[in-house]
Parts: structure tokens; sequence; C-alpha cells
């Protein structure tokens, strides 16, 4: 291996290093509790070689939350994996059930729904989402527009409605008291809520 390659290779390796403490830290403490100056204590890392990777604090938070919605994109493809035999029904409700769980880590709750769109914004939130789960949430909901299950020109109206009800009860479950209780009685909500608005028109 030449010497450019390692050195590319030596690159990659510190800036996922500091993605691995970052994110750590910022599920943790939260974007507030979270430090420069403490990312570099944890990591080892000089200041000039974080620096290179992000150009500061909120590129560091940026780059770390790309990573946790890409996570979550691959976990909720893996949770419907084939068993929607093809429905989109199914794949939403399966999906919807899946991020029941999935926002109940720290990590999920603190970074993606509780300090993401006041550290980024709305827009850049939602922009990184689009690309990762809620993208998925409105292939299958355009699906479903196409299939005659809604109006087909609400797609983008309706994925942001079933969304934000999704988010919602994932933070009441993950804040609860006795959590097996309420995955319970989330999930016979969300079933409740799909039987009701997945009626043909």
């Amino acid at each position: 291996m030449n010497p450019s390659s390692r050195n590319v290779e030596r690159g990659a390796a510190t800036r996922e290093h500091l993605l691995g403490v970052a994110t750590r830290l910022f599920a943790e403490r939260g974007y507030e509790g979270t430090s420069i100056d403490a990312v570099l204590t944890e990591t080892g890392v000089s200041r000039g070689s974080l620096y290179h990777h992000f150009k500061g604090k909120d590129a560091l938070f940026d780059a770390v939350l790309e990573a946790v919605e890409l996570d979550v994109g691959r976990r909720l493809v893996a949770a419907v994996g084939t068993d929607s035999g093809g429905d989109p029904a199914t794949a939403l409700r399966l999906g919807c059930m899946a991020w029941i769980g999935i926002a109940g880590d720290p990590v999920v709750q603190r970074i993606l729904l509780i300090d993401a769109p006041g550290v980024l914004g709305w827009a850049r939130w939602r922009e990184l989402d689009e690309r990762h789960a809620f993208g998925k949430i409105k292939q299958t909901v355009a699906e479903l527009g196409r299939e005659g299950v809604f109006d087909a020109s609400m797609v983008d109206l309706f994925a942001h409605v079933l969304l934000a009800s999704m988010n919602e009860i994932a933070l009441l479950v993950a804040r609860a008291d006795n959590q097996r209780a309420a995955i319970r009685h989330a999930r016979a909500a969300v079933d409740e809520l799909l039987r009701r608005l997945l009626r043909p028109t």
C-alpha cells in the first residue's frame, strides 16, 4: 500500500472515530452539553485533525445526525424485510411498528427527535430525513395513493401527518415508566390509526 492510500485510510478511521465518540456524547449530554473540547478529550484527536474533517460543532452534529438517519433507515428496511409480501399497507404497518421501538433508542431519541430540529433547523432536519426514514414513508404512501387507498394529491401531507404521529408516540413510549405496557398500548393505537387512515376512498 502506498503512503497516499495509508493516509486516506487513517483519515477515514479518524473521522469514524470522531463520529462514534461524538454520537455517544451528543446522546448522553445533548448538543448544548457537548463541547468540542470534550470530543477532543474523549477521542485523543488533535484540534487540527478534528477541524480538518469538520468545520465546527454544527458540522460535526450534522454528520452525526446523517449517520443516525442512515442507521434508522437500514433498521426500518430490515424490520419490513420480505414480510410485507409486496403489499404497501402491510409494509407501512410493519415500518410504523418498528419505528416505535427504534425511536426508543436513546441515541435516536436525543439526536434525531429532540436536538436536531433546533440545532440544524427544520429545513435541514427534514432534508436529511427525506433521504432516509421519511423518504421511505413517502415512497410507501405514494404507492398507496396510486392504488386508490387515499387521494394521491395528499401524499406529502399524509406522510408528514403520519410521521408526526409516529414521532409523538415514540417519545411517549420512551418517557413512560412502564415501557412494556406503553409499547403494547402504542402498537394498539397505531393499528387503529392505520386501520382508519387506510380505508379505500
